[in-house]
């Protein structure tokens, strides 16, 4: 299994991140990876990521913003 962020903007679409995700072979590492970068991730102009298991969107779009969904 194969665990990986889609970085987004606001509107979607998706963008190259400030810092360049991997591929995690657990949620758990996949969600602690973020909670490490999100704020590099935010400031390079993301602005909400999805979840995907092996190409299955599991959660998102969740807001980069910590005053926001």
């Amino acid at each position: 299994m194969a665990w990986t962020w889609r970085i987004e903007k606001a509107d979607g679409t998706e963008t190259a991140p400030s810092v360049e995700p991997e591929e995690f072979t657990t949620q758990g590492d996949a969600e602690s990876w973020l909670g490490e970068v999100w704020k590099d991730l935010l400031e390079g102009g993301a602005e909400q990521v999805v979840l995907f298991e092996d190409g299955a969107k599991i959660y998102g779009p969740m807001s980069m913003r910590a005053d926001e969904g």
